[in-house]
């Protein structure tokens, strides 16, 4: 992945930083849960369908989005609220390093390319 781009995915990880900082809890719980999205990896258990599945659950920005929106503004709850907003920031980082939503080929497979692979840049 290009400079630019990767970049860009650091200023959203930024932007999470500062949307968890606007909710009363300790700063330091961010990076404490940053890592938990990482359990959807274990879906890889049941196979490469089932994971794939359960990793791009547990990093699309689409439902990390709803979740903080609904959290926020509809209900009221600070942990749906803190729920979207480590899903964002933690995709964020994962796509600075390279590191997207998988195809059930296997692991290595992402939006982004090949994981390994050089030639993605």
């Amino acid at each position: 992945m290009n400079t630019i781009l990767k970049l860009e995915e650091v200023m959203l990880l930024i932007l999470g930083l500062y949307l968890f900082m606007q909710v009363d809890m300790a700063w330091w719980w961010f990076f404490v849960l940053l890592l938990t999205p990482d359990i959807g990896m274990l879906g890889y258990l049941a196979g490469n369908k089932i994971g794939a599945w359960t990793y791009n659950l547990f990093h699309h920005r689409g439902l990390a989005i709803l979740l903080y929106l609904i959290g926020v503004g509809y209900l009221d709850n600070t942990i749906l609220e803190v729920s979207g907003i480590i899903l964002f920031s933690h995709a964020a980082m994962d796509r600075a390093f390279g590191y997207g939503l998988k195809y059930e080929k296997g692991f290595k497979f992402t939006h982004l390319g090949e994981i390994g692979n050089t030639k993605n840049g």
